[in-house]
């Protein structure tokens, strides 16, 4: 079985014989939260891909929302995007230093999000990339501005609104990508809420469960179309991914975009937004016993 849309994924020996293509700019995603106390720009800084510029998710986000790297304006995103060189013609990779990519697949979804479908993961990563010891740099890429044209597409994107509303019709399938102890509840979760637990209804498939632990690549594709069948996910039916932030559920958009189901949405807020709203249903392995 072949992906149904591949191109929204690159593998490394293809990169490495595309870097000097002109249209192509490789941006660097690499992300981690603060608990951690890593910094994406300093692993960035340390080694990076060659001709790579720093994708920073914090900075191409809304900075007048109390939550977590929510999407910013159009307009925003077009003067950022530019400014890292990119223009509306270029062909983009990304890649981060997360085993499967979750930050870079954050940043394939917000560029389809903006109206830019020319934009593909590195399949593993900086990770798979270092070991297979193809070329890397220190120097820092000063990228000239380009011009970047960026329209919202809606489709892609759901509101908190949007999901309570989806509570009453059930139109749309919520998959959760979170792991299943903050899936249930018996784990706090990494942004501060008022409550723990899940959407009612939602179904769990962690992210990780797509992903192969030793390269840090996706699973084959019938894996992973075998992974959401277990999960009881029907792919005929609407799929609205939801995760901790809005991050590692672009790791199911992007799965379902390859497999041929380019229509899946986020909801941007995700747990951080419903965990901490006043009228939002939990549920909960402690509630259900």
């Amino acid at each position: 079985m072949d992906f149904a849309k591949p191109e929204a994924l690159v593998s490394s020996d293809w990169l490495a014989e595309h870097l000097s293509d002109p249209d192509l700019r490789i941006l660097d995603c690499t992300w981690y939260h603060t608990s951690t106390n890593i910094d994406g720009r300093t692993q960035y800084r340390g080694r990076h891909l060659p001709g790579a510029v720093h994708f920073d998710i914090d900075h191409f986000a809304d900075k007048s929302s109390p939550l977590p790297h929510m999407l910013p304006s159009a307009a925003e995103f077009a003067t950022k995007a530019g400014l890292l060189g990119i223009s509306s013609d270029d062909r983009v990779v990304v890649y981060d230093r997360l085993c499967g990519g979750a930050a870079a697949a954050r940043a394939w979804w917000m560029f389809r999000v903006f109206g830019h479908d020319k934009v593909a993961m590195l399949d593993g990563g900086f990770g798979k990339w270092a070991k297979e010891k193809k070329p890397t740099e220190m120097a820092p890429v000063r990228p000239q501005p380009r011009s970047f044209k960026a329209t919202f597409k809606p489709a892609l994107v759901r509101t908190l609104g949007q999901m309570m509303s989806n509570l009453a019709s059930g139109g749309e399938q919520v998959v959760d990508a979170r792991g299943p102890a903050k899936f249930d509840g018996t784990q706090d979760d990494v942004f501060p809420v008022n409550k723990l637990g899940h959407i009612p209804d939602a179904i769990n498939l962690p992210w990780g469960d797509l992903v192969d632990q030793d390269s840090g690549a996706l699973i084959a594709p019938e894996a992973i179309a075998a992974r959401f069948a277990a999960a009881g996910v029907d792919l005929g039916r609407p799929v609205v991914a939801t995760c901790a932030s809005g991050i590692t559920s672009c790791m199911l958009t992007l799965a379902l975009y390859l497999l041929g189901h380019p229509d899946a949405a986020v909801y941007d807020g995700s747990w951080a937004e419903w965990g901490v709203a006043e009228d939002t249903p939990a549920v909960a392995a402690a509630a259900a016993a």
